[in-house]
């Protein structure tokens, strides 16, 4: 065991032990060194080592005997029994429990010390391992598990592995700055629990074990700057609410998850700047954020759009709001007889109108009593055919929704989704079926509150309130008729088609 400048403290009293225990007795006596130090005054020393084990171990060991501290100095490295005056009879009667607590001493890793380091307790009673500017390349071994700040700043290092810091589970600060650290295997800061500080900026990382965060609850500060991180995963900082400060400056990210920075209650500081920033409106999120937020956004004048052209240069909290507009949606509907349907049914026909830049994409949500679809994109091709599995419900490019031969499972909500990269917005209509002798009917066209007051605007990836949803109501009066046959039934998909490719035009 190699121990540091502290832990000669605990060699001292463990020494010191054995030899009153009679542990040396046997062994010849050393040969004197002509460079021996010798350290004056060791009852004052011995103490702080009797201290330092008492505190550790919740025990007493009593006074040290009083013909020890009569000693004028004390030998490094060696101590031998003549070094000591012989003990009293009722100081003999301690040996064997001297002898177990010498042992317990030296094999205790408590103030343990790797050679390249340099080992201290701090003010506050916290291990300080120092092992900073040594041109390390790997972790040093040895380190003692009660270290709570480890040093590694300005070294060699390449890289971590999940066995790198085992040794350390008490860590609370951690600094790793300044080393040429490329990887960091998934699982390394996991067992960190206790870790407050992270520092791992000026570094080569192009990814991060994010995962391992989700154990770090009581992390404050997080330096990542100035390294090579192309993206920060969505939800990948959620948990961390004790996070004041956060430093992402100077890598290469070209945005940001929507919602990366919520759930920060503590988030004080942030350091975006000298990241070549995309500004489309997948980041116009942020300009929001930062608008509403007391979070200080350190040296936002640098935190700059590299693209698009147009906006090169320009501050991320300056994008222009006329370039992002949240999508709008309006739904219309129409029911009309089947052309030759094999039930004699109607046709529901939905359109849903969208509005918004970028322009939105379409999609359906399908929530009936037996089952829910949803539809993300086209499900008839350009050609007018059904694209494979989707036949029941035809959704075209445009924004039309054709149910052909509408039945009672049918019965449900009917909700368009509008997306793009600023939001999304909703709009929905209940659809009933009603049994009636009358010809099948036309609901009213274009009707300019269709679908309004069950829509609401929401940010992207919120959840859809069902609450607001099919407050407008539909019903569809079906009609009766004959049978058709086989090849009725090819015409009665052609007159869908052609009913909701006239949508197209109209």
């Amino acid at each position: 065991m190699i121990y540091g400048k502290a832990g000669w403290e605990r060699a001292a009293v463990a020494l010191f032990l054995l030899s009153s225990a009679g542990g040396t007795r046997n062994l010849p006596a050393p040969t004197p060194h002509p460079k021996q130090r010798f350290i004056p005054n060791p009852e004052k020393i011995f103490q702080r080592g009797k201290d330092e084990l008492e505190g550790e171990r919740g025990q007493d060991f009593g006074n040290l005997p009083n013909r020890f501290c009569q000693l004028e100095s004390f030998p490094i490295p060696a101590v031998w029994p003549g070094s000591f005056p012989s003990l009293s009879r009722q100081d003999a009667r301690m040996r064997p429990l001297l002898g177990v607590l010498a042992l317990v001493t030296l094999l205790s890793p408590g103030l343990a010390c790797p050679t390249p380091c340099s080992c201290s307790t701090k003010k506050n009673g916290r291990l300080l391992a120092e092992c900073a500017y040594r041109e390390l390349r790997d972790v040093p071994r040895g380190l003692s598990p009660n270290v709570t700040i480890l040093t590694l700043s300005a070294n060699r290092l390449g890289r971590l592995g999940r066995a790198s810091l085992a040794e350390v589970p008490e860590l609370q600060s951690l600094w790793l700055g300044y080393n040429h650290i490329s990887s960091v295997e998934p699982g390394t800061f996991a067992a960190l629990p206790h870790l407050k500080n992270l520092d791992l900026s000026h570094n080569r990382l192009t990814d991060f074990p994010w995962q391992d965060l989700r154990n770090l609850s009581a992390l404050q500060i997080l330096k990542l700057s100035n390294n090579r991180l192309v993206t920060v995963p969505q939800g990948a900082l959620a948990g961390l609410r004790e996070l004041r400060s956060l430093w992402l400056n100077d890598n290469e990210l070209a945005t940001l998850a929507r919602g990366t920075f919520e759930g920060l209650p503590a988030l004080a500081q942030l350091q975006l700047f000298h990241n070549p920033f995309n500004c489309s409106c997948k980041l116009f999120w942020l300009k929001e954020w930062a608008h509403d937020t007391s979070v200080v956004l350190s040296r936002a004048g640098s935190t700059l759009c590299a693209a698009p052209a147009r906006l090169r240069g320009r501050p991320v909290t300056d994008i222009p709001g006329a370039l992002c507009v949240p999508p709008s949606a309006q739904l219309t509907y129409l029911s009309g007889p089947a052309a030759a349907g094999p039930r004699d049914g109607l046709t529901l026909t939905l359109h849903c109108s969208v509005a918004g830049s970028p322009p939105p994409e379409i999609r359906w949500q399908i929530r009936t009593a037996k089952r829910r679809v949803d539809i993300h994109g086209p499900t008839v091709a350009r050609d007018g055919g059904a694209k494979a599995g989707r036949q029941r419900f035809l959704a075209f490019k445009n924004g039309t929704m054709a149910i052909p031969d509408f039945g009672k499972e049918d019965e449900g909500t009917y909700t368009c989704v509008a997306v793009n990269d600023v939001g999304t917005r909703d709009v929905s209509v209940n659809v009933a079926l009603a049994g009636s002798a009358n010809p099948a009917e036309e609901l009213p066209r274009d009707d300019p509150q269709a679908g309004h007051h069950g829509g609401h605007n929401c940010a992207k990836g919120d959840e859809l309130d069902p609450s607001g949803m099919g407050e407008k109501l539909v019903i569809v009066y079906r009609v009766a008729g004959q049978a058709r046959s086989g090849a009725g039934a090819q015409e009665f998909h052609l007159g869908i088609l052609l009913l909701a490719l006239g949508l197209l035009l109209w």
